[in-house]
C-alpha cells in the first residue's frame, strides 16, 4: 500500500520545492548545529526544483529533474561511539545493513533505484556515510544508520572506489576520528557535481565528480575545507570504449580517481550551490599560480588547513 503523506508543511525558505514530512520523526540536519549558522546547501539559482528530505541527524536536498541529490548535510558528534549501534528495521520492516529502499515521500520513478546499479559495475554510493549520523541514544543511532540506505542519499560510482581504501572514502575517518579525539562537533556536507553534459544511463545522467566540505570550530571560530573527487574519463583512451559500451547499454566508463583540495568558492561555483559563511572562513591557504589552485592528495599530509 502506498504510504499516505500527512499535511505538507510550509516549504523551506529557500528550497525551491515542496518540504515533506511523512518521516514525523525525522528532524534533519540542524544548521545551528556547531553555534554560528551553517546553511543546508541550496541552488543559487530559484529555477531549480528541489525537495528537502529530513533523516535522523542529516538532510538531502534532492532534485527530481536529475533522481539524485544535489546535496547533503550531516551533523557528526565526536567522541561517541558510532559502530556499535544494532541495525534498525527499515520502512519495509527490513533489518540489516545493505538494503537500499526507496523514500516513500518521493516517487519510486523520481529516484534512482536498483534499476540503475543492476547488472553493471555500478555500486551505490553514500553521500551521507552510514557511520556518520550514529550517534545519540541506542535506537536514534540505530535509525540514523538505516536512513542512510535509502535512494535519495545514494549516487553512482565505481564498484572500484567503494571496495578499496581509497584516500576519498578515508577523508570521512580522518574528519570523523578527529571529532572523536577532540570531543568536537562537525558538520559535513557532499554531493556530486549536477552538470548538464554528465553522460546518460538508464534514465539518470551519471555524475563525473563529486564534492565534500567539511566545517567545524577551531579556536573559537568558525573554519571550512573542501574537496573534490574526479572519476572522468580519459575520452583520448575511453571514447572508443564508451561508444561501443553505449551501444550495449553499458554505463559510462569513470576514470582513474583524483582527489583534490580545492577552495570552498571553487565548489560553490562548480555546484551553484549557496554555502552561507563557509567559503570566507576556508582553511586552504591562497595560491598565487592557477595550477596550484587544486591541491592534489596523495595521502592526508597533503591536507593544507594553514588559514
Amino acid at each position: 500500500m502506498e504510504p499516505t503523506d500527512p499535511p505538507p508543511s510550509p516549504p523551506h525558505p529557500r528550497a525551491g520545492g515542496q518540504r515533506h514530512e511523512s518521516f514525523a520523526d525525522r528532524s534533519g540536519y540542524d544548521e545551528d548545529f556547531l553555534g554560528p549558522t551553517v546553511p543546508l546547501p541550496l541552488p543559487v539559482r530559484a529555477s531549480v526544483e528541489t525537495v528537502i528530505l529530513p533523516y535522523t541527524h542529516f538532510t538531502v536536498v534532492f532534485r527530481p529533474d536529475r533522481r539524485l541529490a544535489a546535496s547533503t548535510a550531516v551533523c557528526v558528534q565526536g567522541g561517541r561511539p558510532s559502530e556499535d549501534a544494532p541495525s534498525a528495521p527499515g520502512p519495509n520492516g527490513v533489518h540489516g545493513d545493505d538494503v537500499w529502499e526507496f523514500d516513500p515521500r518521493l516517487p519510486d520513478e523520481q529516484q534512482a533505484g536498483n534499476d540503475v546499479y543492476r547488472n553493471n559495475s555500478l555500486d551505490r554510493g553514500h553521500l551521507v556515510r552510514r557511520h556518520d549520523p550514529v550517534w545519540g541514544p541506542a535506537a536514534v543511532a540505530a535509525r540514523a544508520g538505516t536512513d542512510t540506505f535509502l535512494y535519495p542519499n545514494a549516487v553512482p560510482q565505481s564498484d572500484g572506489f567503494n571496495q578499496s581504501r581509497h584516500l576519498w572514502q578515508g577523508l570521512g575517518n580522518y574528519f570523523l576520528e578527529h571529532a572523536a579525539e577532540f570531543d568536537r562537533r562537525l558538520t559535513v556536507l557532499t554531493g556530486p557535481v549536477l552538470h548538464d553534459s554528465d553522460p546518460p544511463y538508464r534514465g539518470i545522467q551519471v555524475p563525473l565528480r563529486l564534492w565534500k566540505v567539511a566545517a567545524f570550530m577551531q579556536e573559537g571560530a568558525l573554519a571550512s575545507c573542501a574537496f573534490v573527487l574526479d572519476q572522468s574519463p580519459d575520452l583520448s583512451r575511453d571514447a572508443e570504449r564508451a561508444l561501443a559500451g553505449a551501444k550495449h547499454g553499458a554505463p559510462p566508463p569513470l576514470g582513474p580517481f583524483r582527489a583534490y583540495q580545492v577552495p570552498v568558492s571553487d565548489v560553490a561555483e562548480l555546484t551553484e550551490l549557496e554555502f552561507g559563511p563557509l567559503p570566507d572562513v576556508d582553511l586552504m591557504p591562497a595560491f598565487r599560480s592557477p595550477e596550484d589552485r587544486w591541491r592534489r592528495l596523495e595521502s592526508f599530509d597533503d591536507i593544507a588547513l594553514q588559514g
